[in-house]
């Protein structure tokens, strides 16, 4: 059991059946009053956000959230497959689950997959990712004093903004929290 009083960012709790992340927290003294805890928590599995207040000595049943690392190995009719790199174990990953975070993810790359008592509910790529240019526009010599950008598709089809000296063929890190170019490896 966990009090709302002891609240942290990251940490995850039982409210009503679903199982809660603390996103944000702030602990309330008013003058007048009892103390309060205002947060802003997220569902890990819809993913749907809350603001809600707790009384300090509220207490929840923890949620054990477990990350686990798989390799991708490849997708087949909706299906994603994952192996556990210890028991060699393929895992198959529904396509609504994987949503998104499989779109800068090539095959053998290692995920986390998370799942809450045995049931999967969410995929955290690399942090980082290294991958090739395979189509973009040929940048204009001297129209970089704006630090001006052009779309780019990489290997897995994925489209990223990167800078105009960037060619087909480059391989590029992307931070895949935000689909954002950081460099020219």
């Amino acid at each position: 059991m966990i009090s709302a009083g002891d609240f942290r960012n990251g940490i995850t709790f039982e409210l009503d059946g679903q199982v809660y992340q603390v996103v944000e927290f702030q602990h309330v003294k008013p003058g007048k009053g009892a103390a309060f805890v205002r947060t802003k928590i997220k569902n890990v599995i819809t993913g749907t956000i809350l603001e809600k207040s707790f009384n300090p000595s509220d207490k929840m049943p923890r949620a054990h959230i477990e990350r686990k690392d798989m390799q991708y190995l490849y997708s087949d009719n909706g299906l994603y497959y994952f192996m556990d790199m210890e028991t060699y174990e393929q895992l198959p990953i529904d396509e609504e689950t994987v949503s998104d975070a499989l779109k800068f993810v090539k095959e053998n790359d290692t995920c986390k997959i998370l799942s809450y008592k045995g049931n999967v509910f969410g995929i955290e790529p690399p942090m980082f990712v290294e991958l090739e240019v395979i189509s973009t526009e040929p940048g204009f010599k001297g129209d970089t004093a704006t630090g001006a950008t052009k779309p780019a598709t990489v290997e897995t089809n994925a489209q990223v903004k990167v800078p105009l000296f960037i060619e087909n063929g480059d391989v590029i890190k992307i931070d895949t929290r935000t689909g954002d170019y950081i460099e020219r490896v």
